[in-house]
Protein backbone atom coordinates (compact mmCIF):
# COMPACT_ATOMS: atom_id res chain seq x y z
CA UNK A 1 0.00 0.00 0.00
CA UNK A 2 1.53 3.37 -0.99
CA UNK A 3 2.34 5.76 1.86
CA UNK A 4 1.59 9.46 1.65
CA UNK A 5 3.13 12.08 3.94
CA UNK A 6 0.62 14.92 4.38
CA UNK A 7 2.18 18.09 5.82
CA UNK A 8 -0.74 20.19 7.06
CA UNK A 9 -1.19 22.44 10.11
CA UNK A 10 -5.01 22.53 9.99
CA UNK A 11 -6.24 19.48 11.91
CA UNK A 12 -9.65 19.45 10.20
CA UNK A 13 -8.09 19.50 6.72
CA UNK A 14 -5.65 16.77 7.74
CA UNK A 15 -8.38 14.54 9.18
CA UNK A 16 -10.73 14.96 6.21
CA UNK A 17 -8.17 14.37 3.46
CA UNK A 18 -6.58 11.50 5.38
CA UNK A 19 -9.96 9.75 5.65
CA UNK A 20 -10.67 10.23 1.93
CA UNK A 21 -7.27 8.96 0.87
CA UNK A 22 -7.31 5.93 3.14
CA UNK A 23 -10.88 4.91 2.24
CA UNK A 24 -11.23 5.90 -1.41
CA UNK A 25 -7.59 5.84 -2.50
CA UNK A 26 -6.42 2.76 -0.59
CA UNK A 27 -3.42 4.76 0.65
CA UNK A 28 -1.71 4.94 4.03
CA UNK A 29 -1.34 8.52 5.29
CA UNK A 30 1.19 9.92 7.79
CA UNK A 31 0.49 13.49 8.97
CA UNK A 32 3.03 16.10 10.03
CA UNK A 33 1.63 19.32 11.57
CA UNK A 34 4.44 21.61 10.38
CA UNK A 35 7.25 21.93 7.86
CA UNK A 36 10.09 20.96 10.17
CA UNK A 37 8.43 17.71 11.24
CA UNK A 38 7.46 17.04 7.64
CA UNK A 39 11.05 17.35 6.42
CA UNK A 40 12.22 15.01 9.21
CA UNK A 41 9.50 12.45 8.44
CA UNK A 42 10.24 12.56 4.72
CA UNK A 43 13.86 11.63 5.43
CA UNK A 44 13.07 9.02 8.08
CA UNK A 45 9.94 7.35 6.66
CA UNK A 46 10.67 7.60 2.90
CA UNK A 47 7.01 7.97 1.86
CA UNK A 48 5.98 7.32 -1.71
CA UNK A 49 4.60 10.87 -2.10
CA UNK A 50 4.29 14.13 -0.13
CA UNK A 51 1.23 16.38 0.00
CA UNK A 52 2.42 19.79 1.20
CA UNK A 53 0.40 22.74 2.42
CA UNK A 54 2.37 25.81 1.39
CA UNK A 55 1.45 28.17 4.22
CA UNK A 56 2.70 26.40 7.34
CA UNK A 57 3.95 27.85 10.63
CA UNK A 58 7.72 28.01 11.04
CA UNK A 59 9.22 26.45 7.93
CA UNK A 60 6.69 27.14 5.18
CA UNK A 61 5.91 24.65 2.43
CA UNK A 62 8.20 26.30 -0.10
CA UNK A 63 11.23 25.93 2.19
CA UNK A 64 10.17 22.44 3.32
CA UNK A 65 10.01 21.35 -0.34
CA UNK A 66 13.52 22.73 -0.93
CA UNK A 67 14.81 20.86 2.14
CA UNK A 68 13.14 17.61 1.07
CA UNK A 69 14.74 17.98 -2.38
CA UNK A 70 18.14 18.60 -0.75
CA UNK A 71 18.03 15.40 1.32
CA UNK A 72 19.77 12.33 -0.06
CA UNK A 73 17.03 10.01 1.19
CA UNK A 74 14.12 12.21 0.11
CA UNK A 75 15.13 14.05 -3.06
CA UNK A 76 13.20 11.76 -5.43
CA UNK A 77 9.91 11.74 -3.51
CA UNK A 78 7.16 13.40 -5.59
CA UNK A 79 5.62 16.46 -3.92
CA UNK A 80 2.17 17.93 -4.57
CA UNK A 81 1.74 21.47 -3.21
CA UNK A 82 -1.66 22.36 -1.76
CA UNK A 83 -2.81 25.94 -1.27
CA UNK A 84 -5.95 28.00 -0.89
CA UNK A 85 -4.07 30.73 -2.77
CA UNK A 86 -4.79 30.20 -6.45
CA UNK A 87 -2.49 32.91 -7.74
CA UNK A 88 -0.13 31.99 -10.57
CA UNK A 89 2.82 33.15 -8.43
CA UNK A 90 2.02 30.50 -5.81
CA UNK A 91 2.00 27.76 -8.41
CA UNK A 92 5.21 29.01 -10.05
CA UNK A 93 6.98 29.42 -6.70
CA UNK A 94 5.91 25.93 -5.58
CA UNK A 95 7.23 24.36 -8.77
CA UNK A 96 10.47 26.39 -8.47
CA UNK A 97 10.89 25.09 -4.89
CA UNK A 98 10.80 21.51 -6.16
CA UNK A 99 7.14 20.52 -6.11
CA UNK A 100 5.98 18.30 -8.96
CA UNK A 101 2.33 19.39 -8.96
CA UNK A 102 0.08 22.09 -7.53
CA UNK A 103 -3.53 21.74 -6.37
CA UNK A 104 -5.79 24.47 -5.03
CA UNK A 105 -8.01 24.25 -1.97
CA UNK A 106 -10.77 23.45 -1.55
CA UNK A 107 -9.58 20.12 -2.84
CA UNK A 108 -11.36 18.48 -5.75
CA UNK A 109 -10.71 14.97 -4.53
CA UNK A 110 -11.01 13.14 -7.87
CA UNK A 111 -8.55 15.55 -9.51
CA UNK A 112 -6.07 15.26 -6.62
CA UNK A 113 -6.35 11.47 -6.56
CA UNK A 114 -5.65 11.36 -10.32
CA UNK A 115 -2.48 13.43 -9.79
CA UNK A 116 -1.43 11.18 -6.91
CA UNK A 117 -1.94 8.04 -9.00
CA UNK A 118 -0.03 9.50 -11.96
CA UNK A 119 2.96 10.46 -9.79
CA UNK A 120 2.97 7.10 -7.98
CA UNK A 121 3.01 5.24 -11.31
CA UNK A 122 5.85 7.36 -12.73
Amino acid sequence: MPRILYIEDNEDNAAMLTAWLEIEGDLEVIVAPNGAQGVALAAREAPDLVLMDLYLPGINGFEAARQIRAGAASRRIPIIALSAHAMEDDRANALAAGCDEFETKPIVFTRLLAKIRRLLEA
